[in-house]
């Protein structure tokens, strides 16, 4: 056994959000390297509303995952991203691993935090999610064969979340290699929104459309479902932003960490229409 498989099998690594997106799959690949997963969201006892809940999950843990609910450019994720930090540093956890977004310039006052928190920092820049399309608010209209979106033709990198927490294992698991650096990933190749949902629909072998609008009508749509209007309007002009073409280009992080070419996107498509996700 080497040093290096040694730390691995005795280290406590705390995974927030672990039963979301990313989380969960954060908390399967680090089990898988050997880690030992203590998992921190609300059912568990942890809220990232109250501070006083932090404690209990970061008391004797080695490294921790941290993703900021909502969104990680949120009006709210600086200060708690930087408070969490903070406190796991007093409780001996200096090895954080933060999920960010690439090309949002809206988080980087979370990522600023968490750098001057005193720990021992990576920052995951990733492209948007493929399993977007599979979990979470968009999954009800592709189930009605449409997807109405405010993000025109823009090509965009869509990543597997499952790459994501690859990256982030290997980070948790490379001793000081990645510390202090910041890791931008994304898939193997562009499509438009347009041509996802088209991948999608081939996948299912049904009729699926995609209708672009604007960031203001889509943030009417939300509204009519009941969003709270701060909650509206941040998303309206993340929109307006994050789905401008600025991230229409490929980032080789995944080749580069782990030595391999990330998934594609029809290899997510097939899997998740075989799982059922689609169907009405």
């Amino acid at each position: 056994m080497t040093d290096n498989t040694a730390r691995t099998q005795d280290m406590t690594v705390l995974v927030t959000g672990a039963s979301g997106r990313t989380g969960s799959r954060v908390a399967e690949a680090a089990r898988a390297a050997g880690l030992t997963v203590r998992a921190a969201s609300r059912s568990q006892g942890f809220d990232w509303e109250n501070p006083t809940t932090w404690a209990d999950s970061l008391r004797g843990a080695d490294a921790a995952y941290l993703v900021y609910p909502s969104d990680v450019g949120s009006p709210r994720a600086a200060s708690a991203i930087g408070a969490l930090g903070r406190q796991a540093v007093d409780h001996g956890v200096r090895r954080l691993v933060l999920l960010s977004s690439r090309g949002e310039e809206r988080a980087r006052p979370t990522e600023e935090a968490l750098k001057a928190s005193g720990a021992d920092w990576t920052i995951v820049r990733a492209a948007w999610f493929a399993q977007n399309f599979s979990e979470g608010p968009l999954v009800e209209g592709l189930r009605h064969g449409e997807l109405v979106f405010p993000a025109g033709e823009v090509r965009e990198p869509f990543i597997d979340v499952r790459d994501i927490a690859d990256v982030v294992v290997a980070a948790l698991t490379s001793g000081d290699r990645y510390v202090g650096q910041e890791l931008a990933i994304s898939g193997p190749r562009l499509l438009t929104f347009r041509e996802a949902v088209a991948e999608i629909s081939g996948a299912t072998g049904g009729e699926l459309t995609y209708t672009p609008v604007t960031a203001r009508q889509y943030g009417d749509n939300l509204a009519g479902f009941g969003v709270p209007p701060e909650e509206v309007e941040f998303l309206v002009e993340l929109f307006e932003s994050l789905l401008d073409g600025r991230n229409s280009y490929l980032s080789d992080g995944v080749q580069q960490i782990l030595g391999r070419e990330p998934r594609d996107f029809m290899e997510f498509a097939r899997e998740a229409a075989a799982a059922g996700v689609w169907k009405a």
